[in-house]
């Protein structure tokens, strides 16, 4: 019978390989369905699922991540007192709002509330400005120890990074609990939108161009930092800020798409760490332009708008392959972590720790992976594997950076584990 049986669908398969339209016998396969934005699925990709890793050891893998980031002996959270906590740049001896805000946005997604809540009232206290024409922003570093601030200007990015973490976070635990997240996130752009350049401080946003600056300050809201274009934080305003700008803020996420395309290069698809409003390379006193440290957070951005609101995906699809393959044409296991825009070695090397030296560095290692979820090409999951297999401890030379590395590599696997997500509100 077993004999018979195979016998028949042997002569089925025939028949439907020559196409004959035998109804109820031959039906085609269904084309995969394709991956739709988060925004309109409410579903987020699972990359590690994909590939055969089990949901327990995904979960172990972020968990172990965070906990090296926030507990472990090499940590860079520090509580202080009953109420409060600082993240620190530990190797540079001080707290600046990217790792702080960074900090928030990870408390949030991974529902740490007590984390959040700690991160934020040490940063309103110490960093944010009550008065004067900087009155709302914050102070971008400060020593955690003396509590001196090295700078009483802003980086523009952390006051991005704060909104959008303070909305996701009103929208996660509402804002009753003893922190009224949107009155927080809208105090930061009630000011920000009332800065017109008295005292020499502006919008976080040039509002000529509708493009983020690179400190709301003098000559620096001239021009702009690429990896602080993040499309999909200003859908997020839009969506839920309310405060009467959200057409404002759509535009900007579309002006930064525009700029991403020609901020970055047509055959390498690097960009520079600055740059002007059109997307030309930006260099100074202190550092000729060229792909550095920032920039290797701009995958991991640009892969945030693909997942979220999917409104460029063509683009950024050919981006991330030319992207990927640039690196992959430098070694998988050696590709280093600064270029000229066009991948050849740069004259200049910044420094990071003692040694000045290019190293093939985890926070590029975890970004790039992240570029995997916009490249389908079947050899993009050699990435996720390079980052599935990479480990946050010393490189060779001695240099450890539990804070950039360790930041980027916890939120790349965030992203590549479906957990890094555009949160909405309950009801």
């Amino acid at each position: 019978m077993d004999i018979v049986k195979k016998l028949v669908r042997v002569a089925i398969s025939a028949l439907c390989t020559i196409a004959l339209p035998i109804v109820g016998i031959c039906q085609k396969k269904a084309a995969p369905t394709e991956h739709r934005p988060a925004a309109i699925s409410g579903k987020y990709r699972n990359l590690f699922r994909e590939m055969g890793y089990s949901q327990k050891e995904i979960d172990q893998k972020v968990a172990k991540a965070y906990h090296d980031v926030f507990e472990g002996p090499n940590k860079v959270y520090f509580e202080v007192g009953d109420t409060m906590a600082y993240v620190s740049d530990v190797k540079n001896h001080d707290a600046r709002t990217e790792g702080l805000s960074y900090g928030m946005m990870i408390a949030v997604q991974l529902n740490k509330k007590d984390v959040f809540d700690r991160i934020w009232r040490w940063s309103k206290k110490y960093l944010q400005h009550q008065d004067g024409p900087r009155a709302g922003y914050f102070a971008w570093s400060i020593d955690p120890k003396t509590l001196k601030r090295n700078s009483e200007g802003s980086a523009s990015d952390g006051e991005l990074y704060y909104v959008t973490s303070l909305l996701f976070a009103s929208n996660r635990w509402g804002n009753n609990t003893g922190i009224d997240y949107y009155a927080e996130a809208r105090k930061i752009l009630d000011a920000m939108w009332k800065k017109d350049g008295t005292g020499n401080v502006f919008n976080l946003i040039n509002t000529d161009h509708k493009q983020i600056t690179f400190v709301p300050e003098g000559n620096g809201h001239l021009w702009t930092n690429p990896s602080y274009h993040l499309p999909a934080f200003y859908e997020v305003w839009a969506k839920y800020a309310r405060d009467g700008h959200e057409q404002f803020y759509r535009d900007c996420a579309d002006t930064s798409r525009a700029f991403l395309h020609r901020a970055c290069d047509p055959v390498t698809a690097l960009n520079a760490d600055y740059a002007e409003f059109s997307g030309k390379p930006h260099s100074t006193p202190w550092m000729p332009a060229a792909f550095r440290y920032d920039s290797w957070r701009v995958p991991m951005n640009i892969a945030i708008d693909h997942e979220w609101f999917g409104k460029d995906r063509q683009w950024q699809s050919d981006y991330a392959k030319r992207f990927q393959g640039f690196l992959r044409s430098k070694g998988m296991d050696t590709y280093e972590d600064q270029f000229e825009l066009d991948g050849s070695r740069p004259t200049f090397i910044l420094q990071s720790g003692s040694v000045k030296k290019l190293r093939h560095s985890l926070g590029l290692v975890s970004t790039a992976a992240t570029a995997s979820l916009m490249n389908i090409e079947p050899q993009s999951a050699d990435f996720v594997k390079a980052l599935w297999n990479a480990k946050l401890e010393p490189y060779s030379d001695g240099y450890f950076d539990p804070y950039y590395d360790g930041l980027l590599y916890l939120f790349s696997l965030m992203h590549l584990s479906g957990k890094y997500q555009l949160i909405e509100p309950k009801h």
